[in-house]
């Protein structure tokens, strides 16, 4: 790794003198600053990012903290945020919480540690005093607060919409698959998907899911037809869950969308490559990146913001896990 002492060899310099260009403290010739830039281009010379931080009493580095990596929900809101966060000079700090609070707290306090300037965080724990207690701006992203700004996608009309949908089609007894109840935008997603179905003259019934876990949405597939055998709609609190659900109806000789229709939440890559590929309610997850990287951006350098929170539209994507719309003519 080339280090500041390579950079004073290669320019001819003192360290002292690479440090005042890097720093942009104190003066140095123009002919010399020219040799140090030279240098740097030369060898690839990249700054420690946090003893700049600390010498300079200013940092470029965002905290990003999500929930589960293995989702590939949150690979696509990372790269949102990290082109975004790139092209305004920043850098990213990445942390997994895995959805425990515990390691979440140690992830916070190893941003402020390492001086991060402001925090992107996709929490389920949005009201912890953890957050509460920061000097620094926080956005939430995927999730809502009362207290902070945030970035997330309408889920209770998305669940209106899968609903809506699915009915459209032909479908007369749909099971719910609720998702996770500390997951808020998971229960956004239920309540409106049961509001519509209330709403309708369909039969419904409604299974407890407690993760988003590949593994056990295969055990809550097998129970959905299992209990509810005559079951010919489901709508699945997000893709991986409705993955294994697609994956138990063809194991059981189950024709999609024939006997039973199937919506997923989110739109992640690999729902269009299912066979057959599956319909989904689109959540636009690279720009909800891109939008929290600027808000965020905007509040580190303190400059007005007018609207703290964001709430991005939902998209139905017709697929072959759903029926065509039969025309009435």
């Amino acid at each position: 790794m080339t280090t500041i002492r390579d950079v004073a060899k290669e320019a001819g310099v003192s360290v002292a003198t690479v440090s005042r260009v890097l720093n942009e403290t104190g003066y140095v010739h123009e002919d010399t600053r020219k040799k140090v830039q030279n240098a740097i281009q030369i060898l690839n010379y990249s700054p420690n990012e946090v003893a700049r931080s600390l010498y300079k009493r200013e940092s470029r580095l965002i905290g990003l903290l999500l929930p589960d990596i293995t989702n590939p929900f949150f690979p696509l809101l990372a790269r949102g945020i990290e082109d975004e966060i790139h092209r305004q000079g920043f850098r990213v700090i990445f942390g997994n919480s895995d959805e425990d609070l515990q390691k979440e707290m140690d992830y916070i306090s190893t941003f402020i540690q390492n001086n991060v300037v402001g925090i992107i965080s996709a929490t389920n724990n949005p009201d912890n005093s953890n957050y509460q207690n920061l000097e620094i701006p926080v956005v939430f992203l995927d999730r809502t607060s009362n207290n902070y700004p945030s970035v997330y996608a309408d889920g209770k009309i998305g669940g209106r919409i899968a609903a809506e949908e699915i009915i459209q089609r032909g479908s007369r007894n749909i099971t719910l698959l609720k998702g996770p109840t500390h997951v808020r935008p998971a229960q956004e997603r239920f309540q409106g998907s049961l509001q519509a179905l209330s709403e309708s003259d369909v039969d419904f019934q409604v299974i407890n899911t407690s993760s988003f876990s590949f593994e056990e949405a295969k055990k809550w597939s097998k129970e959905l037809f299992q209990k509810y055998p005559d079951t010919d709609g489901v709508i699945a609190s997000n893709d991986i869950v409705a993955t294994a659900v697609l994956h138990e109806a063809l194991r059981i000789g189950k024709k999609i969308p024939d006997d039973v229709q199937i919506i997923g939440f989110d739109d992640i890559p690999q729902s269009s490559l299912l066979f057959p590929a599956l319909s989904t309610i689109k959540q636009p997850a690279y720009d909800m990146g891109m939008e929290a990287a600027m808000l965020l951006t905007k509040l580190v350098r303190k400059q007005h913001v007018e609207i703290k929170t964001i709430k991005m539209d939902v998209t139905f994507m017709e697929r072959q896990t759903t029926r065509k719309v039969k025309a009435h003519g």
